[in-house]
């Protein structure tokens, strides 16, 4: 059996989990906190192979939580079990030590098979946050390529533009230039990226091309 730790300052919820881990052939619950600092106290020795973080509790954070005993136990996994589905906090877990994240109202089926998966060596995550996590990886990606080639702030934002399909009217539109100012960018970015057409251009710094 695998021995799981939950640590959700919710009641209901907590109770709820715990249920969901008696319920199951496969995991065992070791213990349940209803705090961060319940947690880091109880954990202080030995600690569970899963555990389920909530990231708002009380006292100390759950994100901080992990980062503490992520320290203490390398070997411990930590799943990310929250409402929070913006940018900042799912990275900020991953950073501290988390190696899945999923949303509370997954249904209970999806928990243990995300729990199945975090324990044979996968990385669940709820499909919002899958997206998000993608999403980042794309921007930061083409940002950096697009540093490589030293385009203006103002150049990108056309780039970005062309990237969805805009005409030239409509990203004078939507930037309030003129067309003649967007085809200047647009040919001082072939230019720089050393291409001849929109297609050469989306290929070269989003790996794609648009139609």
């Amino acid at each position: 059996m695998i021995r799981v730790a939950i640590v959700e300052d919710d009641k209901d919820i907590r109770e709820g989990l715990s249920l969901i881990i008696k319920n199951s052939e496969e995991f065992a619950l070791e213990s349940a906190y209803a705090s961060g600092n319940d947690a880091l106290a109880g954990m202080d020795s030995s600690a569970p192979q899963i555990v389920i973080m909530d990231i708002g509790l009380p006292g100390i954070s759950g994100i901080e939580c992990v980062r503490k005993l992520k320290e203490k136990h390398p070997d411990t996994l930590f799943m990310m079990c929250t409402v929070f589905e913006d940018d900042e906090n799912i990275f900020d877990s991953l950073k501290a030590g988390a190696t899945g994240y999923i949303l509370k109202k997954m249904p209970t089926a999806k928990i243990l098979e995300s729990l199945s998966d975090l324990y044979n060596g996968g990385s669940p995550m709820s499909s919002q946050i899958a997206r998000k996590v993608i999403q980042s990886f794309n921007a930061n990606n083409q940002a950096r390529k697009t540093a490589e080639y030293g385009l203006s702030e103002r150049e990108n934002e056309v780039l970005e533009l062309l990237s969805h399909g805009f005409q030239y009217k409509q990203i004078a539109d939507k930037l309030q230039l003129s067309i003649e100012t967007v085809r200047t960018h647009i040919r001082n970015t072939y230019k720089k990226l050393h291409v001849q057409s929109r297609t050469d251009a989306l290929n070269k710094t989003f790996g794609r091309s648009t139609t």
